[in-house]
């Protein structure tokens, strides 16, 4: 899936990535492929490949890193909402690697030739970032969750992962913050010293924050775990592995909290099949490639 130049072919779906990349090339800052899934250009990856990858900027001097990295972790969800808000798909192309989240993302991504590929899940990988975050002495942000999770939240992965150095963490309201606002947050992290800052706050907010503030947040790294905050604080139930292993978590979540997700996985992500059914019967006639 890479070029002999050691460069990724374009998809030919969409010049977003292409266009990015000419007019910042210091972006382009990993050699992870990314295929391209309905529009969205999902990392063939795995968590131990993701962990390398970020303790690796980790080590780097924080000086040079500008932007700051992010990662997206990418749903069916997330893929089918970036076709109708661009800012959105955007944020998700730009970033430096989106991971397959869910079951379906995954079988489409070895329907296209990632054929070991396997999920790399948020709640998962907030786990194994924060192993590669204590054993390199990096300070942790968590912004995102309820002022009640937050606590929880510290207390449970410090246990989980001792050595673990929490450095801050803020739960912000359910409203858009104020230009003010926003820029004490940033100044909040920034003073803090922290490398790594796990964003807990749902897509589509969350990949925009991330796209937003990679330049105010130099010398970081963004993660978007969505409801891992709850997960970890055990304010909210995971589905068992055999559910989410046959791709059966969105119902599982739907029974958790109906009120809240019944319009995204019965009129948003139902809406994935039949564009993946499209997408591979172009490339079974030759005139698309998932490459990206």
């Amino acid at each position: 899936m890479r070029s002999g130049t050691g460069q990724r072919p374009i998809c030919a779906f969409c010049s977003v990535g292409k266009a990015v990349h000419e007019v910042f090339p210091e972006m382009q800052s990993t050699n992870i492929p990314k295929l391209n899934i309905a529009g969205a250009n999902i990392s063939a990856t795995s968590y131990d490949e993701v962990t390398r990858t970020v303790t690796g900027w980790f080590r780097a001097d924080p000086l040079q890193q500008s932007p700051s990295r992010y990662i997206c972790v990418t749903s069916v969800h997330g893929i089918v909402t970036a076709r109708s808000d661009h800012e959105l798909h955007e944020s998700i192309n730009n970033a430096d690697i989106a991971t397959p989240d869910g079951m379906p993302v995954v079988w489409a991504l070895r329907s296209f030739g990632a054929k070991d590929q396997r999920r790399v899940y948020g709640p998962t990988l907030m786990l194994h970032l924060c192993q590669a975050a204590a054993s390199t002495n990096t300070g942790v942000y968590l912004y995102g969750g309820r002022p009640e999770v937050l606590p929880a939240l510290r207390e449970r992965l410090q246990q989980i992962t001792p050595g673990l150095n929490i450095v801050g963490s803020y739960s912000p309201p359910f409203r858009p913050l104020t230009p003010a606002e926003d820029e004490q947050v940033i100044r909040t992290i920034r003073q803090s010293g922290a490398r790594l800052v796990f964003i807990g706050i749902s897509t589509p907010k969350q990949e925009k924050w991330m796209a937003k503030h990679r330049y105010s947040l130099s010398g970081t790294v963004m993660v978007g775990v969505g409801a891992a905050f709850d997960f970890h604080a055990g304010s909210l139930r995971q589905a068992p592995r055999w559910m989410q292993n046959a791709g059966l978590e969105w119902f599982f979540r739907l029974m958790m909290e109906p009120r809240r997700l019944w319009r995204r996985y019965l009129l948003t992500t139902p809406i994935f099949l039949p564009l993946w059914g499209w997408q591979k019967a172009q490339y079974w006639t030759g005139r698309r490639k998932p490459v990206f």
